[in-house]
């Protein structure tokens, strides 16, 4: 769709720079990430150098994206310190008022040359960590047209770099039309033309800001069911599919998502594990929709909350989901301030036992190396409008 996507890229560029009828959109000074979203196609050679002088243990912590509560830095800094690749900040990180936020990111880098990963869920609406985001939200914008939704999401997108968040976990690519799915006041449209279009429009519109997300791959609008409590399933064909949850995925891949999330969801026609741990569903996001960025997984800590027993060792979760494909690991639920780093060890034992290829830990190491340098390279500044006003 480059005609669509040449329409959308203007509209966010004008939603950019728009002044009062707009609430309180930043304005880009200098916006390195529009450059920088053109090489997210995969590993630099700096990248692939900086990663090969690390130990397997370096690496493996290099992929692991860790979680405590709370928002004292000298805790932050510590836990950081351990060498993690990426941290996701959740309710109990933001401070009362999104001012403060940016006091915890910069207590969360403990290398100012090479910052970690900090990525939020700021879908806004139903899903929304940050106090200050009134924009528009997938409950409304489900039936708005593209530049609407390029307009909330360059002013969403600004308010989480301002904050010093480099990565969202903000763009739900999944589609239903079934008003009863979890997922559906989340879903950018209950058809996968109309979603496809609203996701394309909201990746492009994020992307000069941070680095964007689709999530949950391969799609929970076929499988009926809440991940967070159980492992949703649906018999719908790997043909299926390419018709219909398929088609909002691949138009943000091409739209130029730096980050794609694996749920925890099963198409037991094309694979009986959950796509978050599934070789097969990973091969089909590089090898069918051409995805070269960082492949995530949802939170694991889901995997243990769906009360499977063979799901009961978060550790052993995180090396299969490495296995399978994925390049960062995400814990959250049911962890501990020592979780992250026992799956990192995992990891690394597992490549010195064999299990674990330790080729595939060095192309993820590498793949999250390459966006961590991107990021830190980007030399984007904000600010606020004086005259604008939060929506109301």
């Amino acid at each position: 769709m480059p005609g669509r996507r040449s329409a959308v890229l203007a509209a966010l560029v004008a939603a950019a720079v728009i002044a009062c009828s707009t609430p309180a959109i930043a304005q880009p000074r200098t916006v390195a990430r529009a450059a920088a979203t053109a090489e997210h196609a995969g590993p630099t050679a700096a990248a692939e150098r900086r990663v090969e002088a690390m130990s397997a243990d370096e690496q493996a912590r290099s992929i692991v994206m860790g979680h405590i509560g709370g928002t004292d830095p000298a805790a932050l800094r510590d836990y950081m310190s351990q060498g993690f690749g990426g941290f996701i900040l959740m309710g109990a990180n933001v401070p009362a008022t999104d001012a403060g936020l940016p006091a915890v990111t910069a207590a969360l880098t403990v290398d100012r040359a090479l910052p970690p990963l900090i990525a939020i869920d700021q879908e806004g609406g139903i899903v929304s960590r940050m106090h200050d985001d009134a924009y528009p939200a997938a409950t409304t914008l489900k039936t708005s047209p593209p530049e609407e939704v390029a307009a909330a999401f360059a002013a969403r997108g600004s308010l989480v770099a301002r904050a010093g968040v480099t990565v969202n976990f903000g763009t739900v690519a999944d589609v239903t039309g079934d008003s009863g799915s979890f997922i559906f006041g989340r879903a950018l449209g209950s058809d996968p033309a109309g979603a496809a279009d609203r996701v394309e429009a909201a990746t492009e519109a994020q992307e000069p800001f941070v680095a964007s997300t689709l999530k949950h791959f391969p799609g929970h609008g076929a499988a009926a069911g809440d991940s967070h409590h159980a492992t949703p399933a649906t018999d719908r064909s790997l043909e299926e599919w390419r018709r219909t949850d398929a088609v909002p995925f691949a138009a943000g891949i091409d739209a130029g998502a730096s980050l794609l999330m694996f749920g925890h969801l099963a198409y037991p026609s094309v694979d009986p594990l959950p796509a978050s741990l599934s070789p097969t569903w990973h091969g089909i996001a590089r090898d069918e929709l051409g995805f070269e960025g960082v492949m995530v997984t949802d939170d694991l800590g889901m995997l243990l909350s769906s009360g499977d027993p063979a799901y009961a060792d978060p550790v052993a979760n995180g090396i299969a989901a490495v296995a399978a494909g994925n390049d960062l690991v995400l814990m959250i639920a049911g962890s501990t301030p020592a979780t992250a780093g026992e799956m990192a060890t995992g990891i690394a034992a597992a490549v010195a036992s064999g299990a674990l290829p330790a080729e595939r830990l060095e192309d993820a190491a590498t793949r999250v190396m390459s966006l961590r340098m991107q990021l830190a390279a980007d030399t984007a500044t904000w600010s606020v409008c004086a005259d604008c006003a939060p929506a109301g």
